[in-house]
Formats: structure tokens, C-alpha cells, sequence
């Protein structure tokens, strides 16, 4: 996390803060998706908006949701970070597609920052020979890659129309 986050400038700590508690806040609102509890994690989002940054920022969001909360849980906090912090960075790499336009490059990073975490976590417990439903579960998760996907994609063009330099930020 640490070279990750390297340089950071003091003017962006503001931002950098405001995203981790919107992440925060989103972790929080549960939903049912076919019986199953899901939330928002604006993964893809943190990534357009932050960068490489992003992925402290979601252990961040992590910690406090341990601590504050008890969800997840103080022993797998890293393997979280790392599923999820990885969605993230990942968004952040589809958004850096600069050939395709900005609104399916917001959609497929809010889907990816989403879906990608699900699917390592499904990775990790069948591995562990922890049980095979989770990989149905992650076809839950699809729906709600969708949902996020959708989303990100609204606030792009949101930040767009209001404060395209948020969006260039991450890039610097």
C-alpha cells in the first residue's frame, strides 16, 4: 500500500477522504438479490477517481467497517483488501482504455471494480474446499456488477458535466 500511495500530495487528502467514507457509507446500505444479502462497494469508481490510490483507500473503508460494524471480520481484513483493493486497480485500468468511449469505459470499470472481487472470493473459498455454492453466489454478484456498473457510469457523467477535472486526477 505503501509504494502505492507514495507522493501523495497534501491537497488530495480531502478527496482522497470523502471518497473512502462515500465507500464506507455505500458498504453499508444492504439489499436483497435473490435472498442473498449485497451491497454497493464503488470499487470502480474509487479507480477512475484515485488511481493507484485507490487501493489504500478501500482497506481504509475495510478497517472501519471491521471495527465499526463487524462485518468481514479482523482476520480477513487482508485477504479483503487484496480481493477487493485488486477490483479497484483493476477499474482503474479500464478506465485508462482511452480508445473507447467514456461512457463504456465507466460502465466496464464499475462492472469489473464489482465483479472481479466476487469471483476471487469464490476463487479463494473453492480452493480452500470451503463449499462450491459460492460460486453460484458469484452469479449473484453479476446482477450487482451490473447495478454498480450502471451507476459509475451515472456519476461519470455527473463528474463529467460538473468536475471533469476529478476525472482527469487519477491519471497524475
Amino acid at each position: 500500500m505503501y509504494a502505492l500511495s507514495r507522493g501523495m500530495r497534501p491537497e488530495e487528502a480531502p478527496r482522497i477522504g470523502m471518497l473512502a467514507a462515500a465507500a464506507f457509507l455505500a458498504s453499508v446500505v444492504h439489499f436483497p438479490v435473490a435472498g442473498v444479502s449485497m451491497h454497493f462497494g464503488l470499487y470502480g469508481l474509487l479507480g477512475i477517481l484515485l488511481g493507484k490510490r485507490s487501493f489504500a483507500v478501500v482497506a481504509a473503508a475495510l478497517v472501519l467497517q471491521t471495527l465499526l460494524l463487524q462485518h468481514g471480520g479482523i482476520v480477513s481484513i487482508g485477504v479483503n483488501a487484496m480481493n477487493m483493493g485488486v477490483g479497484a486497480l483493476a477499474a482503474w485500468g479500464v478506465w485508462s482504455l482511452n480508445g473507447l468511449p467514456v461512457r463504456v469505459r465507466s460502465f466496464a470499470a464499475g462492472f469489473v471494480g464489482a465483479m472481479l472481487p466476487a469471483v476471487m472470493m469464490a476463487s479463494e473459498f473453492y480452493l480452500a474446499d470451503y463449499g462450491k455454492g459460492f460460486l453460484a453466489v458469484t452469479a449473484l454478484y453479476a446482477v450487482v456488477a451490473i447495478a454498480e456498473g450502471t451507476l459509475t457510469m451515472a456519476l461519470v457523467d455527473c463528474f463529467k458535466r460538473l468536475k471533469p477535472e476529478a476525472l482527469a486526477a487519477a491519471a497524475a
